[in-house]
């Protein structure tokens, strides 16, 4: 037989084969129907062995809370009311339907008008910043960019939203959301967050630097989930994404997108334990952020040790993620570039960061530079192994220093991890990770 065939059919086999266990052993989302979030879903910890966040000690997050520790919350309001009550004693909190993080006392959704004051609208500003009129050799500063940072600090208070210690935090019933909200999991300690569609989390009132980049650009705050500072964190079964305010949709201003999205999820300032498993993370820019500063060694050095596995990152064009300092495990994971999407690279590689990134599949189009994949900001090693590209085994390093001159990356991350459950063959792993990652899919026993 050809080996071209013999190795069409080695893959047939192993997706036929792993289709086949998946429909014996979870017939519900083998079918197509979601398997929502019940009791035993609600107290599930963290497996032995699963990742980062299994060291030195247990994440058990609140299976501990006692019935008037359980709480079903349905808007903003509940679900502040709900963390601030329980404190730091073991608490879950069970997300029912959709919570608005722009909106009244009464749960209602608000636009960015409500938050508006000081004499600021977006045509203002505009016709107050325009580089016709303002230059670019300064950030704007004056009276309309006051109004702008009170307005925002408005809608800060509104939509950041800080999780407690000891905390359970689960999406129950049918398609639970959190939209536009902006969830800090910050120095505290034992949190697990399952099971819940993260969308949306949009800055109102985006800053316009003229002298950031040639051209400048808008920046804006908030992140959809951050984890700031905290330790033992397991973030599972969720799905990130801008859902219907995509930044492809945005219009520019000064020849540049009105950005009003930062990342999806970012670990920063010296987050330590965290496994980040089973999610699907679509449809963004700037992804994720594992150290968020080259300039952070005294708070990030011997922490940041991070687990991603299992993950689907569709259509995100950059930051999947990029690492400063940790020791970041990234296995098993399904990266997808669809036509037309915009694509940067996916790994990277920052200061003293120590990527080991194994078993991955890649299903990229044909217009994605596979020397991309791998994306050099500072020097620093990584061990990249038994990487598959469109079904083909890919030295990732090779690739990037044959096609990017200039940006030498060195094999070798210096350590070898040892906290992974079950490790699939990466031509495995797209089909494992369609049928199972995501929201509305988790299970009690933390797959």
């Amino acid at each position: 037989m050809p080996a071209r065939k013999r190795h069409t059919r080695a893959i047939a086999v192993t997706l036929g084969c792993t289709s086949l266990a998946l429909a014996l052993s979870t017939p519900a989302l083998a079918t197509g129907r979601p398997s929502h979030a019940g009791p035993g879903v609600e107290r599930a910890v963290l497996p032995a062995g699963d990742g980062w966040a299994a060291a030195e000690g247990s994440t058990t997050g609140g299976a501990n809370a006692t019935p008037d520790h359980v709480y079903t919350v349905t808007d903003r309001a509940e679900l502040i009311a709900a963390f601030a009550e329980a404190g730091d004693a073991p608490k879950i909190i069970r997300i029912s339907g959709t919570v608005h993080g722009n909106s009244d006392v009464n749960g209602t959704p608000i636009g960015c008008e409500r938050y508006q004051t000081g004499g600021y609208t977006l045509e203002k500003y505009l016709a107050a910043y325009d580089p016709e009129v303002w230059g670019r050799d300064a950030v704007p500063s004056g009276p309309l960019e006051e109004a702008r940072v009170a307005s925002a600090k408005l809608q800060a208070a509104a939509v950041t939203i800080k999780v407690p210690s000891n905390t359970t935090l689960v999406g129950v019933g049918k398609n639970p959301k959190v939209i536009g909200a902006s969830l800090q999991v910050r120095d505290v300690s034992n949190v697990i967050i399952r099971n819940i569609g993260f969308e949306d989390t949009y800055d109102c009132f985006p800053q316009w630097d003229p002298t950031d980049g040639a051209e400048g650009a808008w920046n804006s705050e908030y992140d959809n989930l951050v984890v700031y500072g905290s330790r033992h964190v397991w973030v599972d079964h969720n799905t990130f994404s801008d859902g219907d305010r995509p930044d492809a949709d945005q219009p520019h201003y000064f020849g540049q997108v009105y950005q009003q999205h930062d990342g999806l999820f970012d670990i920063v300032r010296g987050a330590d334990l965290v496994t980040v498993s089973w999610n699907v993370l679509k449809d963004h820019d700037k992804t994720m952020l594992i150290g968020n500063s080259d300039g952070a060694g005294a708070t990030d050095r011997g922490k940041l040790r991070v687990t991603l596995h299992h993950n689907l990152f569709k259509d995100v064009k950059e930051r999947a993620p990029r690492v400063r300092f940790g020791q970041v495990d990234a296995y098993n994971n399904h990266f997808v570039a669809t036509k037309g999407s915009a694509y940067g690279y996916t790994f990277g590689i920052g200061a003293e960061s120590r990527l080991v990134a194994e078993h991955n599949a890649f299903t990229l189009t044909r217009e994605v530079d596979r020397a991309t994949i791998l994306k050099k900001w500072s020097e620093s090693s990584l061990t990249a192994r038994n990487n598959y590209v469109a079904g083909r085994k890919t030295d990732l390093v090779a690739v990037h220093n044959a096609g990017v001159p200039g940006e030498h990356l060195t094999e070798g991350a210096g350590w070898t991890p040892r906290l992974r459950t079950a490790v699939h063959h990466p031509l495995a792993v797209p089909v494992l990770v369609a049928l199972e990652a995501g929201a509305g899919r988790a299970s009690a026993s933390g797959r």
